[in-house]
């Protein structure tokens, strides 16, 4: 029987361990699974994008991407529908157009659903609707420390946009523009004397975006039910989902899902175990 003072030393080692494994994590690449559960394609962009297949690419219904993005990157990533692009990559969408090309070197075409990301050793995550809505989105951190909360949408917007901010293309709604963008005043833009956060309130209209998508931005100081933190934690980007389907991920030789929990004492082994591989292929 092993002493107890065996014991001690054991679980130090693997407390030690542990916190060198969280250590190169917290330094390490972020992984970002984007993922299209539309019945459409979606046209995927990402600034800056040289991370991320150089800045767009399309996924058709059901298909996903698998990309690296350093510690140290900032940008966001978007949705771009009916689209038609030429063996060259260049074309045209009805939404979140950047310019006339496939891989986008600059911010998308309002009015367009934004996720947000600035990776350090603390994450910060979003996704905002200041812009307007052109499709549900919703980000999941996964094995992530900290607050980590699903950020995104429940609903479509599209189905309820008032008839004021809808942009239609033959008849349809394809994206419901903000009410900044289609009245342009200081109450709704958040500007003048509405340029602070206790003069700047929600209004009818971010209520409304608020209602479909409860964890995204809905106006510019929508800060508190808005903004996320997580750290060491790889995310999910997935277009057309609710913030309850869960999602998995291929990442480490192994499947991650959103639903999976895990004990201690086998994330403790997994992680000895994962360690010491890496330790005797290098």
């Amino acid at each position: 029987m092993a002493s107890r003072g065996g014991d001690v030393v054991v679980w130090r080692l693997a407390v030690a361990l542990l916190c060198c494994c969280f250590v190169r994590r917290c330094e390490s690449a972020r992984v970002f699974t984007i993922i299209n559960q539309c019945k459409t394609m979606v046209w995927p962009a990402v600034t800056p994008g040289e991370s991320f297949g150089g800045g767009g690419f399309a996924l058709k219904p059901g298909q996903s991407m698998v990309f690296t993005a350093p510690v140290g990157w900032s940008g966001r990533i978007w949705g771009r529908t009916e689209c038609d692009f030429d063996q060259a990559g260049n074309g045209s969408c009805a939404t979140g157009s950047c310019g006339s090309e496939l891989k986008c070197g600059g911010s998308g075409a309002t009015p367009a659903t934004l996720a947000e990301f600035t990776l350090a050793t603390k994450d910060f995550y979003d996704v905002s609707l200041v812009d307007g809505f052109n499709l549900p989105m919703v980000v999941r951190p996964l094995n992530g420390e900290g607050n980590c909360s699903v950020a995104g949408c429940d609903g479509d917007l599209r189905d309820s946009c008032p008839s004021e901010l809808s942009k239609k293309v033959n008849g349809r709604t394809v994206a419901c523009r903000s009410a900044c963008d289609v009245f342009d005043t200081d109450q709704y833009c958040c500007r003048g004397m509405y340029g602070n956060p206790s003069t700047c309130q929600p209004t009818f209209y971010s209520k409304k975006f608020k209602a479909a998508c409860p964890t995204a931005y809905s106006y510019a100081y929508d800060d508190p039910t808005s903004i996320f933190t997580c750290s060491n934690a790889d995310y999910t980007i997935t277009f057309c989902s609710t913030r309850k389907r869960p999602v998995c991920t291929y990442h480490n030789n192994r499947l991650i899902c959103s639903a999976s929990t895990r004990s201690w004492p086998s994330v403790i082994s997994a992680l000895l175990f994962t360690f010491l591989a890496l330790q005797f292929s290098l």
